[in-house]
């Protein structure tokens, strides 16, 4: 199954969205923190999957652990490595990471896999399981709702996902899932993270 979308859907598109959710003062607070306290457990080297302008490599980057930012969208990588000269970023397919297999303390892929489809979402998550050690770490966030279901996104289709299903799929390549996440706010779309943990005995 092909990525679900492809560099150019962003590439048009990046200044824009440069322009309304490139800095970490764009992200919910909620967020923020739950994304920082997960990050404070990763022991070993983090990947930024799918880090679009850079802000929350930069933000891991200063909290502490070795944090890279990937992304396939040549304009974010260009920007991110021009605004944030600290951290590190590399042009990158979720697919298919630069990564020697079980060398990453732990893997963030946050809203990074929503235009993927249920067989397709296999792919990413199997390639998270490959790069991360035993027992490293995984946050997955994503648009939550009851039934799997598409809607109409500002880049090209994407996906509201139950949580259920999410954890199904992690427990399926070797992840245990540890935590859950759900926030509601009202006239937005639902938004999950799934705390995960690569299992030891993979």
């Amino acid at each position: 199954m092909p990525n679900e979308v492809s560099p150019a859907a962003y590439s048009g598109r990046s200044m824009e969205y440069i322009g309304l959710l490139g800095s970490i003062g764009s992200d919910h607070p909620s967020d923020l923190e739950t994304i920082s306290s997960w990050a404070s457990d990763v022991h070993g080297d983090l990947n930024d999957a799918g880090c679009g302008p850079g802000h929350c490599t930069n933000s891991l980057t200063q909290q502490g652990p070795i944090a890279r930012g990937i992304d396939q969208a040549r304009e974010f990588i260009a920007h991110a490595t021009s605004a944030y000269p600290s951290a590190d970023f590399a042009i990158g397919n979720l697919e298919s990471i630069d990564a020697v297999t079980s060398s990453i303390g732990g893997v963030l892929p946050w809203f990074s896999l929503i235009h993927y489809e249920p067989r397709a979402i296999q792919i990413p998550l199997r390639e998270f399981g490959r790069e991360i050690k035993p027992g490293g770490a995984l946050f997955v966030g994503f648009f939550e709702g009851t039934k799997f279901e598409g809607f109409e996104h500002a880049v090209t289709p994407a996906y509201r996902w139950p949580v259920d299903t999410i954890c199904t799929g992690l427990d399926r390549v070797d992840f245990d899932v540890l935590e859950t996440h759900v926030r509601k706010t009202k006239g937005q779309r639902s938004h999950a993270a799934v705390s995960a943990q690569r299992r030891k005995t993979h």
